[in-house]
């Protein structure tokens, strides 16, 4: 299969992580916020990609299990995998940031589809995977926004 890379929406409870891009303009979308996620290496998978840049990136070790949804879509640059995954809050204890970006955080998906510096196409995918699922909040029936 080819593909350039491959994204994660990882939730922690309700929210988000997502990582703070360098403020290098000879990147795309610097100083921006982006989720896990990033080029492919070797004859990986885009699940494996995904899973081995979210490792390097937070220090989490994602079970393939935990992936609940997978989208593929065009770029200038090939084909592009977005993938959503669902771990207890308490896993934010566990991240250790990794050596790309400015930082991390956790934000809601509304924060995240509505801010001026998340990367828009990972906004749309984001938007597309909650209109498909109802939400990010599985159990308690309340749909974000975006």
């Amino acid at each position: 299969m080819e593909f350039s890379g491959a994204k994660l929406a990882l939730f922690l409870g309700d929210d988000l992580v997502v990582i703070r891009r360098d403020d290098r303009q000879d990147i795309p979308w610097p100083d921006h916020w982006d989720l896990p996620g990033g080029g492919r290496e070797g004859n990986e998978t885009p699940r494996d990609c995904a899973l081995r840049e979210t490792r390097e990136e937070v220090g989490l070790t994602v079970d393939a299990d935990a992936i609940t949804w997978a989208n593929s879509y065009q770029r200038p640059h090939g084909t592009v995998w977005f993938f959503a995954a669902h771990l207890p809050y308490r896993t934010r204890d566990l991240i250790r940031f990794g050596s790309e970006g400015q930082g991390w955080r956790l934000m809601t998906p509304d924060d995240y589809c509505d801010h001026p510096k998340a990367v828009p196409h990972f906004a749309e995918q984001l938007r597309h995977y909650l209109a498909q699922n109802g939400s990010s909040r599985p159990l308690d029936g309340k749909t974000p926004r975006c």
